[in-house]
C-alpha cells in the first residue's frame, strides 16, 4: 500500500487528510539547485482537492522552508517509500502551466544542461492576482484567409501557405527580398493559420520589430486577434495579456525571446525573424536561444515552422541542409529587380584610379558620390556605424595594429576633455595610466588613429562635409523608429536604423574591416547580416539605390552582399565550421569558472568518448597576484552525442551543487561568442 494510502483513514480530530480520488500531487519545486532538479510528491489535502488543478501554483514545505512550486500532475500512488507531507496551500488554481509549455520546459533545460524551474521563470510570468479575478475575455473570431498575391514572387510560398492553411507541418526557411514588407509577410502567415481556427507565436528580436509586425496582425485579423508580450510591460498588463493566450482568447501571439514559450492552444505555426540577432539569445540560465526553443516545439508538438531574414546564419543552413526544412527563395532575377547597387572598395581599377587614398579612407570619394546624388534625388542617404558616441578605441595610424597600453597591455582609448575643456591624452581602458608618449610596438610611429569612431563624432563630420543638409542620429537609447522623406543624413548604429518613407536613396556602410577584424566566430555572418538589414531599406537600383560598403571587395561577406547571395555565403560558412569542428556543425559547450572549480568539474564530467576538450584558457584581465580570475574550457562533440554531451554536465552541476560548493561555474551549450 502507498504511503498516502498508509494515512488515509488514521486521521483523528484536527489533522488533515488527503483528497478521495488521485490524493498524490507531484510539484516541480522552485528550488535552484541542479541536484534537486525532480519532481517531488506531497499529499493533496481533502479542502483542496478541488483547487488542485494540473499547472497550478502552490506553496509547499520543503527542507523546512515554504517554496513556490507548480502542480505538475496527480496520481493515485507515489514512489515514495516515507510519510509524505501535504501541500500547504494552493497559491492560485489558475491552471498557469500548460502540460505542452511542461514538456517543452523539460527539453529546454535538457538540452542546455539547466534546471525545469530555471525555464519555468523564462516562460511564465509572475503572478498578478487582481489580474485573475478579471472577467475572461471571449475568443476572438476566426478571421477570413488572407490573400496570397504578395508571396507569388517565391516559388514555394503558394505552396507553404496552402500547407498552413490545410494543418500540414510544413517547415521552410524564408530569405525575405529586399525591401520586402516582412512584418506585412508574418501577420498574412499568422492570420491564415488563424482561419484556420489554430494559433501562431511570432517570435521577435527588439520591442520596434515587435510593434510593427503586431500593428500588422492587427490590421489583418483586428484588435482581439493578436496580442504583444515584451519584457517592457508593466506587471499587471502583461500578466493580463498572457492569461488571455493561456484562456484561449488570442490566437496569435507576437513577441520578443520570451514568447517562444506562450501557452497558445492548438499551435499551429511558430516563426522567428532574424534568427542572428543576439536579442534572441536567453543572458539567463541556461541560456537557450529562440530558434532552438521553437524548433524544438515544432518538433514536439507538430506544428508549423518559419525562419525568415534578409540574411542567413549558418544554423539556419544546418535546418535546410539535413532535410528539417525548405527554402523559400526567390529567383535571382527578381532578388537583382529588387535589389540596390552595391559598390565596395577596389571593386575595378578605375575607382581605384579616381581616388588612390580609397582603401585607406574613411569616407572614400565613392561614398561621397553615392551620397551627393541621393541627396540631390531628395531622398534620405543612411550612414551605417558600428558605435554610438566618439572614439571608443585607438590604433597605430600606420599598421593599424591596436594601440596598447606599456604598463598592462590594455586597449588605450581617448581620455576626453578636462575640466577646462582641453583634450586629455589618450589613456588605458583597464588600468587607467595615461599614455602621452605613444610610440607603436610594431612599427614604431607614433600616431594614434580612431579604430572606430562612433555615430556621434561621424554625424558632426558629415555635417560640415554636407552644409544644409539635416543630420539624424539613431542608436543607445534614442532610437529612430521613422525619417520623414526628402533630403537628410541619418546616422544610426547596427539594429537601430530607422525607416524611411519611399526608402533611401543610398545607405554608406562605413568601417566594415572594424566589423569583419573582430576576434568572433560569427565576425563575417554578423557583419553581412547587419549590411543585408542596412541594405534592405535602401531603393532598387532601377530606381537609383545605391549601397557603398567600406571594405574590400574581393572578402567574402563583401562579395555576398553585392551579389545580394545570402545563402553562398551560409552555405561556405557552415562548410568552413564543420571542417574547424565549430557551431552548428557540432555541439559545444562553454565552461568558465575559478581556475580550481573549472578543474573539479572537468574532473568529474562523464563525458561521451567522442568529446575533446579545448583549454582552458584565462578569461579577460588577471587577477593582482598574476593568476586568473576565471577561466573558460570549450567541450565539444558530435551533434548525436550533443544529449549525452547536456546530460554529464547537468549531472557534473548536480554533483557541485550536492556538495555546496561556492564557486560558481557557468555552463552554457552552444554560445553565441566562443572566441
Amino acid at each position: 500500500m502507498s504511503s498516502a494510502g498508509k494515512t488515509r483513514g488514521r486521521s483523528r480530530r484536527g489533522e488533515r487528510s488527503p483528497a478521495a480520488a488521485r490524493p498524490v500531487a507531484r510539484v516541480a519545486v522552485d528550488v535552484p539547485l541542479a541536484h534537486l532538479d525532480r519532481p517531488f510528491d506531497y499529499l493533496v489535502p481533502a479542502e483542496l482537492d478541488a483547487l488542485a488543478v494540473p499547472g497550478a501554483r502552490v506553496r509547499v514545505r520543503f527542507a523546512g522552508k515554504l517554496a513556490d512550486g507548480y502542480l505538475l500532475a496527480r496520481a493515485e500512488e507515489s514512489d515514495h517509500t516515507g510519510r509524505l507531507a501535504y501541500l500547504e496551500r494552493i497559491t492560485s488554481a489558475e491552471p498557469v502551466l500548460a502540460p505542452e509549455i511542461a514538456t517543452l520546459a523539460r527539453a529546454v533545460a535538457d538540452r542546455h544542461a539547466g534546471t525545469l524551474v530555471d525555464v519555468l521563470r523564462l516562460a511564465i510570468p509572475p503572478r498578478h492576482a487582481r489580474v485573475e479575478g478579471e472577467t475572461p475575455a471571449d475568443p476572438a473570431p476566426a478571421p477570413a484567409r488572407p490573400g496570397t498575391q504578395p508571396w507569388e514572387r517565391y516559388p514555394r510560398g503558394h505552396a507553404f501557405l496552402d500547407a498552413l492553411h490545410t494543418g500540414r507541418p510544413a517547415r521552410a526557411v524564408w530569405q525575405a527580398l529586399p525591401g520586402e514588407d516582412w512584418p506585412r509577410r508574418l501577420a498574412e502567415v499568422a492570420a491564415t493559420v488563424a482561419a484556420a481556427g489554430r494559433g501562431a507565436v511570432l517570435v521577435v528580436p527588439d520591442h520596434r520589430d515587435l510593434e510593427r509586425v503586431h500593428a500588422a496582425c492587427v490590421d489583418l485579423v483586428g484588435e482581439q486577434g493578436a496580442v504583444a508580450l515584451a519584457a517592457g510591460l508593466g506587471p499587471a498588463e502583461r500578466y493580463r495579456r498572457w492569461l488571455a493566450v493561456r484562456r484561449g482568447a488570442v490566437r496569435i501571439v507576437v513577441g520578443t525571446r520570451a514568447a517562444a514559450f506562450a501557452p497558445v492552444a492548438d499551435l499551429g505555426l511558430v516563426v522567428i525573424w532574424d534568427d542572428g540577432d543576439d536579442l534572441h539569445a536567453e543572458p539567463r540560465a541556461p541560456y537557450p536561444h529562440a530558434r532552438d526553443v521553437l524548433v524544438q516545439r515544432a518538433h514536439a508538438t507538430g506544428a508549423a515552422f518559419l525562419l525568415g531574414a534578409f540574411a542567413r546564419t549558418a544554423e539556419a543552413q544546418l535546418l535546410v541542409d539535413s532535410g528539417w526544412a525548405h527554402e523559400i527563395v526567390a529567383p535571382r532575377d527578381t532578388v537583382r529587380a529588387a535589389a540596390p547597387r552595391v559598390t565596395a572598395i577596389g571593386e575595378d581599377d578605375r575607382q581605384l584610379a579616381r581616388d588612390p587614398a580609397a582603401r585607406a579612407a574613411r569616407l572614400p570619394s565613392v561614398a561621397f558620390e553615392a551620397a551627393r546624388a541621393a541627396l540631390t534625388a531628395d531622398a534620405p542617404v543612411l550612414v551605417q556605424v558600428p558605435r554610438r558616441g566618439y572614439v571608443p578605441a585607438l590604433a597605430c595610424a600606420s599598421c593599424r595594429a591596436a594601440a596598447r597600453c606599456r604598463h598592462c597591455a590594455g586597449p588605450l582609448a581617448l581620455g576626453g576633455a578636462g575640466s577646462d575643456h582641453a583634450p586629455r591624452p589618450a589613456s588605458c581602458r583597464w588600468c587607467g595610466a595615461t599614455e602621452a608618449a605613444f610610440r607603436c610596438g610594431t612599427c614604431g610611429s607614433r600616431r594614434l588613429r580612431a579604430v572606430v569612431v562612433g555615430a556621434g563624432r561621424t554625424a558632426e563630420e558629415l555635417g560640415r562635409a554636407f552644409p544644409g543638409v539635416a543630420v539624424r542620429t539613431s542608436g543607445g537609447n534614442e532610437v529612430l523608429a521613422r525619417v520623414p522623406a526628402g533630403p537628410a543624413l541619418v546616422v544610426a548604429t547596427p539594429g537601430a536604423e530607422p525607416l524611411a518613407e519611399g526608402c533611401y536613396g543610398a545607405a554608406l556602410l562605413l568601417d566594415g574591416w572594424a566589423l569583419l577584424a573582430r576576434a568572433d566566430l560569427r565576425a563575417a555572418e554578423e557583419a553581412l547580416r547587419r549590411w543585408l538589414t542596412a541594405a534592405a531599406l535602401v531603393r532598387p537600383a532601377g530606381e537609383g539605390g545605391r549601397v557603398v560598403v567600406v571594405a574590400e571587395s574581393a572578402l567574402t561577406p563583401v562579395q555576398a552582399l553585392i551579389r545580394w547571395d545570402p545563402v553562398w555565403h551560409a552555405v561556405g560558412e557552415l562548410a568552413g565550421r564543420t571542417e574547424l569542428g565549430f557551431p552548428p556543425a557540432v555541439r559545444m559547450a562553454a565552461v568558465d569558472g575559478s581556475p580550481n572549480a573549472l578543474a573539479d568539474l572537468l574532473d568529474n564530467l562523464r563525458l561521451p568518448p567522442s568529446a575533446e576538450i579545448l583549454g582552458p584558457v584565462p578569461l579577460g584581465a588577471p587577477a593582482p597576484d598574476g593568476t586568473a580570475e576565471r577561466e573558460r574550457a570549450l567541450v565539444r562533440v558530435p551533434r548525436s552525442d550533443g544529449r549525452a554531451l547536456a546530460a554529464a554536465l547537468a549531472e557534473a552541476q548536480a554533483v557541485r551543487t550536492a556538495r555546496k560548493e561556492s564557486d560558481h561555474v557557468r555552463v552554457s551549450l552552444d554560445p553565441l561568442q566562443i572566441l
